[in-house]
């Protein structure tokens, strides 16, 4: 009886652990639930977070999209309407882009030279006169050396047709990426120009005859040869004869400026000293600087100047606009010097005065046709505008270089140097 009663104790036991060990994994199992429950949870909403950050960053993409396709079609238009003429060369020296212009100006379709180089588009006639500048003067310059430089040059393509030709490198953080060339049609300006240059010879030639005969009868009268006159009747005539002499000079100069544009300004070049030029041209001008009271300096060479070849008188017109620039601008009481020096296989004239010297925003028009810097035309001093201009294609056409050092108010020198070994 003792036997069974232990036996019954331990059955009873049995449940009771069971029901705690049950209760303790449903606990466990409950908590393990909850974690991944919650898991789950976060997980669903970092995909929902990550599925709407895609959506975003598609709904970004196409709006790129859609903005670079704007912008692609607006440059698209651009080109397509451009009234200049645009070629776009990689840096292989391909032809990557033409726009209508081109089409219109060479008449020949874009996709025929499209992926052609500058030395197979030789082959096309009417782009040989380009392409020949292009390959021969600049292309290898700037496109291979990467010379980051912008040049323009005039060329004709047929009888009514003048373009003139410009070139930019394209550069990317200074890496040379090819070359775009403009054409821009020009032959509206150059018959204007034309027809301008004509007038301006016709009526300079007109006035020219009127102006020699009053010349030499205001001479007769002043020499006496058609008679005496008064002291007060000479001033006035001398004063006539000046401003008439003044107005010749202003026709010889447009006549210049003609023959100059038409390629009709002919040199006749001789050996000759240039010293021997400036010398007697100083000596016409004394007069004038005694009258302004003006210092005037002349420094020799330090050396025996070799012979140049050259057209004297032309030379002798250049040495002259010079001076007489220098007198016109200077104030009574300053100082001209004019020096002549032999320096690296050139001689070089200069003439520095104290005078009104140039403003700095128009310093580079200095050497433009008809132009005078607005601090002259406050000084209501006389002249055309035309003698620098002149000056320049004087010592250009003999092979030199023309330049100048000015500050407003303090004065300027200007200099022309001309080779020595010029044949």
């Amino acid at each position: 009886m003792k036997k069974n009663k232990y036996k019954n104790n331990n059955t009873e036991e049995k449940p009771e652990k069971t029901r705690e060990e049950t209760k303790k994994l449903q606990t466990e199992m409950g908590e393990k639930f909850g974690e991944r429950t919650e898991e789950l949870k976060k997980r669903t909403k970092e995909l929902e977070e990550t599925r709407r950050a895609l959506i975003n960053m598609l709904e970004d993409v196409e709006e790129a999209r859609v903005k670079a396709e704007e912008e692609r079609s607006k440059t698209q238009a651009i080109i397509t309407n451009l009234a200049d003429g645009l070629l776009v060369f990689n840096k292989d020296n391909i032809l990557i882009l033409a726009n209508p212009q081109v089409e219109n100006f060479f008449k020949i379709r874009a996709e025929k030279i499209i992926g052609k180089s500058t030395i197979e588009l030789t082959k096309f006639l009417n782009f040989k006169s380009l392409m020949t500048i292009l390959t021969n003067n600049y292309s290898n310059k700037i496109i291979n050396k990467g010379i980051k430089e912008v040049f323009r040059e005039e060329i004709i393509i047929k009888k009514n047709l003048i373009l003139e030709v410009s070139t930019v490198p394209i550069v990317k953080e200074k890496e040379q990426l090819g070359m775009s060339i403009i054409l821009h049609d020009i032959s509206r300006e150059k018959l204007i120009e034309q027809m301008k240059t004509e007038f301006v010879s016709l009526a300079a030639h007109q006035l020219r005859t009127p102006l020699s005969a009053i010349k030499w009868t205001l001479r007769m009268i002043l020499d006496g040869d058609l008679g005496k006159i008064t002291q007060e009747q000479e001033g006035f005539l001398q004063k006539t004869y000046q401003s008439n002499e003044r107005m010749i000079g202003l026709i010889n100069d447009l006549l210049n400026v003609t023959r100059i544009e038409e390629g009709r300004y002919l040199f006749k070049r001789v050996s000759a000293n240039i010293e021997e030029i400036v010398k007697p041209i100083i000596k016409s001008y004394q007069t004038e600087m005694g009258r302004k009271k003006i210092t005037f300096i002349f420094r020799k060479s330090t050396v025996i100047l070799p012979k140049v070849e050259i057209d004297k008188e032309k030379i002798g017109l250049a040495i002259e606009n010079f001076i007489d620039n220098a007198l016109k601008y200077t104030f009574p009481g300053g100082r001209v010097t004019v020096a002549l020096k032999y320096a690296k296989k050139e001689i070089e004239f200069s003439v520095k005065d104290t005078g009104i010297g140039i403003p700095n925003d128009q310093k580079d028009r200095i050497f433009t046709k008809f132009f005078r810097g607005a601090n002259v035309i406050r000084m209501e001093t006389e002249g055309s505008g035309l003698g620098l201009f002149i000056t320049k294609n004087i010592i250009e056409a003999h092979g030199g270089r023309v330049w100048f050092e000015s500050k407003e108010g303090e004065g300027s020198t200007f200099y022309f140097a001309l080779p020595i070994n010029r044949t």
